[in-house]
């Protein structure tokens, strides 16, 4: 231990050859990630989560981490649930922490920065660990969205909203969409094709077994609409990839928001979804000495801010700005990305301005065909790019979502299971 204490000393001294080479150093005081499991995400209102609460969702994922960690539970001192649609997100995650095992001891808490909130909460429990607060946490990311969460439902004071950008804060997301599929001529084809090829992607990872190392099965109860029968269920799989969609099926579908424009579709933005993950994270040390096996450092996220009208772009913010506190170049550093496909507008934008390889981006297809639990995708991109980096034996991980309201966020990982 002191001669790994005195190379971390001297690596922090000696200046490194590229951005690269110092990200992937390993020193005992690395945040790193131990566990990284999700639920299978279900089709909202319809699917095998519709019946299930949140405070359900949230403790069947809890014992799950309990059951496939081997970590003693006190050993774990801060939960945090990243959420967006229910206020009472702080009771849950405590009271279901509870439940599961996790002793009193164990703190609990919840953040909601709308569909950043499972990145967000990542980087609350990694800072924790880094400057000391803890040794180890857990990060959650959970939706349900069958619940239907809290609507805007009345406008801002009136001295707020005489600031356009405040106004524009009120705008549906499918009115964003829209800003950006006219304001940048993101055609209606070029998201359809888009959304066509995440289809695609999402069959072939499903078919071949791909997301098996990520999901881990979830009984609960479903009920009958028509007769009220109640019957339990085990859900296994996701339930958003429609094996056989094209692009030619997506383009006869109808414009969903055609009071805004007519280039955003159902086919070609992200499914509504309920589903949930969890990130367990610790310093190195504490997981060597925990004999936790080390999945992949967490180097760090940022986040920045955008005109409200056309959130869906902040990724193409957001992913320079990380990347440049690294040092790192996305075409020759970055193996794998985990971006956030909230409607295919953003998503073409994206990958047009920041010049994305194809073949790096959202390898198992992304949230236009797997879903977008809102406070889960962070966490959900996690487990996905990580495996991904997993089944390729590619290092480093990068995953950027768009976010409500006018913001951008991405988070940067270096996969350690070669």
């Amino acid at each position: 231990m002191a001669t790994e204490r005195l190379n971390s000393i001297l690596n922090h001294l000696t200046p490194s050859k590229s951005g690269l080479s110092s990200i992937t150093q390993k020193n005992p005081d690395d945040v790193v990630v131990t566990l990284a499991i999700r639920t299978p995400l279900a089709k909202a209102f319809k699917g095998g989560f519709k019946d299930t609460p949140l405070d359900y969702l949230v403790y069947s994922l809890l014992k799950k981490v309990v059951e496939k960690s081997n970590l003693d539970p006190q050993m774990v001192e801060d939960i945090s649930l990243g959420n967006v649609g229910d206020g009472k997100a702080a009771y849950i995650v405590r009271a279901a922490a509870l439940a599961a095992g996790f002793p009193n001891t164990t703190a609990a808490s919840s953040v909601n920065r709308f569909c950043s909130s499972g990145l967000k909460a990542v980087q609350d429990i990694a800072n924790q660990i880094s400057n000391g607060s803890i040794d180890c946490g857990l990060a959650i990311g959970a939706e349900s969205m069958s619940a239907g969460g809290d609507r805007l439902a009345n406008p801002f004071h009136d001295d707020i909203l005489q600031n356009q950008e405040a106004a524009d804060c009120m705008q549906p997301m499918g009115q964003t969409s829209e800003n950006v599929g006219k304001d940048f001529n993101i055609s209606r084809e070029a998201q359809d094709r888009f959304a066509a090829e995440s289809y695609r992607r999402a069959e072939r990872a499903q078919k071949a077994g791909w997301f098996d190392d990520e999901i881990v099965p979830i009984t609960t109860t479903i009920k009958d609409p028509k007769s009220g029968e109640e019957k339990q269920v085990t859900v296994t799989r996701d339930e958003g990839p429609r094996w056989g969609t094209t692009y030619e099926s997506l383009s006869k579908v109808r414009p969903a928001f055609p009071q805004f424009g007519d280039r955003s579709t159902g086919g070609n933005s992200s499914q509504v979804t309920d589903g949930a993950a969890a990130i367990l994270m610790m310093r190195r040390s504490t997981a060597q000495r925990l004999h936790q096996p080390v999945l992949a450092k967490f180097c760090g996220a940022t986040v920045t801010g955008l005109a409200p009208r056309i959130m869906g772009i902040g990724p193409s913010l957001a992913i320079p700005k990380l990347l440049s506190k690294f040092n790192l170049n996305l075409q020759n550093d970055v193996d794998v990305i985990e971006l956030n496909e909230a409607f295919a507008s953003m998503a073409v934008y994206c990958v047009e301005t920041l010049g994305i390889d194809p073949d790096k981006l959202n390898i198992r297809g992304g949230a236009i065909a797997l879903g977008h639990p809102l406070g889960a995708t962070g966490a959900r991109q996690i487990c996905t790019g990580l495996s991904e980096c997993r089944r390729q034996k590619k290092k480093v991980l990068l995953t950027s979502m768009c976010i409500g309201t006018g913001q951008g966020m991405a988070g940067l990982f270096v996969n350690e299971q070669l």
